[in-house]
């Protein structure tokens, strides 16, 4: 039974409004935490989707209902009513409050943390209507201020606005309830709640972390400037990823070799520290004679073995960022706040263990004093930036010299007494072929001849595993191309050569087929070889574009398009006599495109193999282009993995009559139920009439789990709701609906890529959007060719930080 009020009772409120005997949720009394200042938010799907955030005031914890979410964009501000005081016991509290209770429906602790009022301020404020003070949560952190609206005649609720105050934390948008779908308690979602199950997760008692591969950074010639990047020594070592849970550590290199034996010191240091489970990303070297990090010197090390390493040069862990912790996958926080957690997990550190420093906006300064004192360079990050398992733009690196990897091809025979051989022939991978790069004679110790000349005589081969000329193959032992060298040099020479290299010593952490050539992407250079005929042709009748103000498009979006269009196998839309006239989708590789637009065998449902075609960088979009192609439609699988689904697409298709209004409803709906399930979502505009919704998924499952989970889950919403949604194609089924196309997610199905132009009226895009600027669009193609700067500034907005990546698992439906 319920129990009566007590006028002196701060609970009685809360009490009174349940039955105990029937709800999991804890009754208790006033009373205060061991700190006293304790704040949580639990996300609370009762008659409508809320976050009830709850701060401990006087022994209880004051609370709001903020409908929406807390936003951390200082523009927004967010409807908070204020509800009854809970009690202490409420702040661990998550599960499902029966259907008929107070409250009822499922709870989620979604943030927790401590709270103070900012200097000058007092929790007393809050009799006056308004309440100024700073979190420093899991997720919500930084000045938040509660403002008290003026109550209307017969108001019987205090309304409030909670908003985010302008510092380091804001962010635009909705970003926070967007990313954070999870329990931070259980790591459950809202679905796994609902349904009772355990614990997927015990942030205490979590496992030692997988591997994971690490975020590389592209070459750039200019340092990056602004407060909006925070600039990291370039350390001369070897990279590592550590995972750690108490004594037990493991340490691999950036391929995923279990390397911990070689690193036994380092692996004992760590193990020292007890440091709960943990996956850490960071950078082994060793110092030479003056100190500074040196290649060279860990060759020498590992080579000898850590068994008699002495002090002069022993090996350090340089960490520089931290990707899980406890269970939580940090990948989506921020930059800056991934390294603040390391360095509260790391601190203070000692040697061998080094937290890696950062300096933010100062760059050109670092820069030139590592280049004065001879070392490699420096790496850039965006602060806001998450982190990615891939090679971005947000994390760039800026060298002092250069230097670069390359396979060892062969050998010379030297006439020098005790020297084996006088130089390396080197090459690396350019596409399908392994390219010749020129010889190093210079660099090699003694040791160095010695560890080389045992290792080449047992991969001797009769024939060149790359084309040579005659004159630079005489004299040459050939090698299998198994070895990796750094190499040091001045420049390349106008034919693709080394000019002036000098032998660094062997990357055992690297494997040959990944060697590439290493090329800047910091000033951009103009797309060469790609010849556009009949540029005048004017292929959008009705807005005038023409072939070339399309490939001009492409060209300038290629590499915020390539991220979803490149390694994925493709279908055109050809129009050669423009959209007015007959197009036509291809599939299939012909060879008439150009050497960029790669053929992918796969097999057909007859059982025949076919090539299919895919690109990789923006010559291939342009062979394209010239060949007569508006549309790029992409499958959901890379064309490196075709029977393992990466994206899952949702297109909302409304019948004739409904709105933009219905679409975008909808689309939000989709979100939700989809966030239900713990999967983060992405908004697309088409670029005709409908909206995508976006889910990245991480490889794993095969195409009939993929399949069947899209239609199980649009079934189910046209079920949930008749009137509104149909999983039929049919159009008479169709009549005053949205048709939820799950058949895209099948093999071989297609789906127009972010970015791709439209052979439609106008020549629109179809175009990635932030979920909080769809409620502003009024229609599904608002840019056009004609929008490439702006397409291109939105990509590197706040706003659109991420879009379209995310590492989550196919749940169970």
């Amino acid at each position: 039974m319920a129990r009566a009020k007590k006028a002196d009772d701060p609970l009685a409120v809360y009490n009174a409004k349940r039955d105990f005997e029937h709800t999991p949720e804890p009754s208790g009394k006033a009373r205060s935490s061991d700190t006293g200042d304790l704040f949580i938010v639990q996300k609370h799907d009762a008659t409508r989707l809320h976050w009830d955030l709850r701060l401990e005031i006087d022994g209880v914890l004051k609370s709001w209902a903020v409908t929406k979410g807390p936003s951390p964009d200082p523009d927004i501000k967010r409807l908070a009513v204020r509800t009854e005081d809970h009690p202490m016991s409420y702040a661990t509290f998550e599960g499902t409050i029966p259907k008929g209770e107070y409250g009822g429906g499922t709870v989620m602790l979604w943030d927790r943390g401590r709270w103070s009022p900012v200097e000058g301020k007092s929790a007393r404020d809050l009799d006056k209507g308004h309440l100024h003070f700073t979190l420093d949560g899991e997720r919500m952190k930084g000045e938040w201020l509660l403002i008290r609206l003026k109550p209307r005649d017969g108001e019987k609720r205090e309304n409030w606005l909670l908003r985010k105050l302008q510092d380091e934390h804001a962010e635009e948008g909705d970003a926070l309830v967007e990313r954070e779908l999870t329990s931070v308690s259980t790591g459950r979602s809202m679905a796994e709640i609902a349904a009772g199950k355990k614990k997927t997760r015990s942030r205490k008692n979590a496992p030692l972390p997988k591997f994971r591969k690490p975020q590389l950074a592209t070459l750039v010639d200019d340092v990056p400037t602004g407060n909006g990047w925070m600039h990291e020594i370039k350390f001369d070592g070897y990279r590592a990823m550590v995972a750690a849970k108490g004594k037990d550590v493991r340490i691999y290199t950036r391929n995923g070799k279990d390397w911990t034996d070689k690193f036994g010191p380092l692996a004992r240091a760590i193990a020292a520290l007890d440091l709960p489970s943990c996956l850490i990303d960071g950078e082994i070297v060793a110092t030479n004679a003056a100190g500074n990090p040196d290649f060279s010197t860990l060759q020498k090390v590992l080579k000898r073995g850590h068994s008699s390493q002495g002090e002069d040069d022993a090996l350090q862990f340089h960490a520089f960022d931290l990707v899980e912790l406890a269970g939580e996958d940090l990948k989506d926080l921020p930059n800056i706040e991934r390294k603040e957690r390391l360095e509260a997990l790391l601190s203070p550190t000692e040697a061998p263990i080094f937290l890696a420093d950062h300096v933010i906006g100062a760059g050109e300064k670092l820069y030139d004093t590592m280049c004065n004192a001879g070392q490699e360079g420096i790496i850039s990050k965006k602060m806001s930036a998450s982190y990615r398992h891939t090679r971005t733009k947000n994390w760039v690196k800026v060298k002092c010299t250069r230097r670069q990897e390359f396979v060892i091809v062969g050998w010379k025979k030297s006439s020098a007494r005790g020297r084996p051989f006088a130089s390396l022939l080197m090459a690396q991978h350019e596409g399908d072929d392994l390219v010749y790069k020129g010889n190093v004679g210079t660099g090699f110790s003694a040791d160095d001849f010695e560890e080389l000349s045992s290792k080449l005589s047992r991969l001797e081969r009769k024939t060149p595993p790359v084309e040579v000329d005659s004159s630079k193959a005489r004299g040459v032992t050939w090698v299998t191309p198994k070895l990796v060298a750094e190499v040091a040099f001045a420049e390349f020479t106008a034919d693709g050569n080394i000019r002036h290299g000098s032998y660094l010593g062997l990357r055992g952490d690297k494997s040959a087929d990944d060697v590439k050539p290493e090329k800047s992407a910091g000033k951009p250079k103009p797309v060469g070889g790609v010849k556009i005929s009949s540029r005048d042709r004017v292929i959008f009748p009705d807005s005038g574009q023409t072939k070339g103000d399309l490939a001009d498009y492409y060209e300038k979006v290629a590499d915020i398009m390539l991220p979803f269009a490149g390694h994925r196998p493709l279908s055109l839309v050809r129009c050669p006599q423009g959209r007015a006239k007959k197009c036509f989708f291809q599939k299939h590789d012909s060879g008439a495109f150009g050497d960029a637009v790669k053929p992918v065998p796969i097999k057909e449902k007859d059982g025949g193999t076919e090539d299919y075609l895919f690109i990789e960088n923006a010559r291939g979009i342009l062979q394209c282009v010239q060949m007569g192609t508006i549309e790029f439609h992409g499958w959901g699988s890379r064309s490196d993995a075709i029977e393992e689904p990466d994206r899952m697409i949702f297109d909302l298709d409304p019948d004739e009559g409904l709105d933009f209004e219905d679409v975008k409803s909808a689309a939000k709906d989709i979100r939700a139920r989809l966030a239900d399930l713990g999967l983060t979502s992405f908004a697309m505009l088409s670029g005709g009439k409908g909206v995508h919704v976006v889910v990245p998924l991480t490889p794993g499952h095969g195409w009939d789990a993929h399949k069947d989970f899209a239609r199980r889950f649009a079934e189910a919403l046209s079920l949930a709701e008749p009137d509104r949604f149909t999983a039929t194609m049919s159009k008479a089924k169709r009549k005053g609906k949205i048709f939820i196309d799950w058949l895209r997610n099948q093999r071989g199905s297609t789906a127009i890529l972010p970015y791709s132009a439209r052979a439609r009226s106008g020549a629109p895009v179809a175009v990635p959007i932030a979920w909080n600027e769809l409620t502003k669009m009024t229609d599904a193609r608002p840019f056009s060719i004609d929008d490439a700067k702006t397409l291109l500034d939105r990509a590197q907005s706040k706003a659109l930080a991420g879009w379209g990546f995310a590492t989550q698992d196919l749940p169970d439906l």
